[in-house]
């Protein structure tokens, strides 16, 4: 079975925006499993991505406080349609990323994290696939902000696209 996948992390609501952009709540809706690689900020949004969401993982982040850390864990791990997952917020400087991440996370296929609000989509040598769906409220110097959807089928993450949030006039982009 297939199953749609929803990527996000450093959402930062209220601090970057009131609430998350319509277009990505369309997503929580169209998805099977939503990950979330933490800096929630709020727990608000968390009882709102768990009443919205069919299935929720995620983890905490640096910019969220002892009610989030009391409810999340640091790292999280699930299997969804074969392929094994774990989440971090924060995986450290980008040099040497996937050499560290692999050590770090052996017999995982996916790594999602976020902390840095930069997309990030790249392959270990070992074959550990890193990903970062950046932000879908504060692009920090990005063009735009963002988050990823993919799908799981068969042990194998395929169709994984990084999609662009459009500005409204709540203006998610500043």
């Amino acid at each position: 079975m297939v199953s749609k996948l929803l990527f996000l992390a450093d959402t930062h609501v209220p601090k970057r925006a009131r609430q998350l952009p319509e277009q990505v709540w369309d997503a929580v809706a169209a998805a099977e499993v939503v990950f979330h690689a933490g800096d929630w900020v709020t727990a608000d949004l968390l009882d709102e991505l768990e009443q919205r969401s069919r299935r929720l993982i995620g983890v905490y982040g640096n910019n969220d406080g002892d009610d989030l850390r009391a409810r999340l864990p640091e790292v999280a791990e699930a299997a969804v349609e074969g392929v094994r997952f774990a989440m971090i917020h924060e995986t450290g400087a980008a040099k040497g990323r996937e050499q560290r991440c692999a050590a770090r996370f052996p017999g995982v296929d996916v790594l999602v994290f976020g902390h840095s609000h930069i997309p990030w989509d790249t392959t270990s040598p070992g074959g550990l696939r890193l990903l970062n769906p950046g932000s879908p409220t504060d692009r920090r110097r990005q063009p735009v902000c963002t988050y990823l959807t993919a799908t799981a089928d068969g042990g194998r993450l395929l169709d994984v696209k990084l999609v662009p949030v459009v500005q409204t006039s709540g203006g998610t982009q500043e």
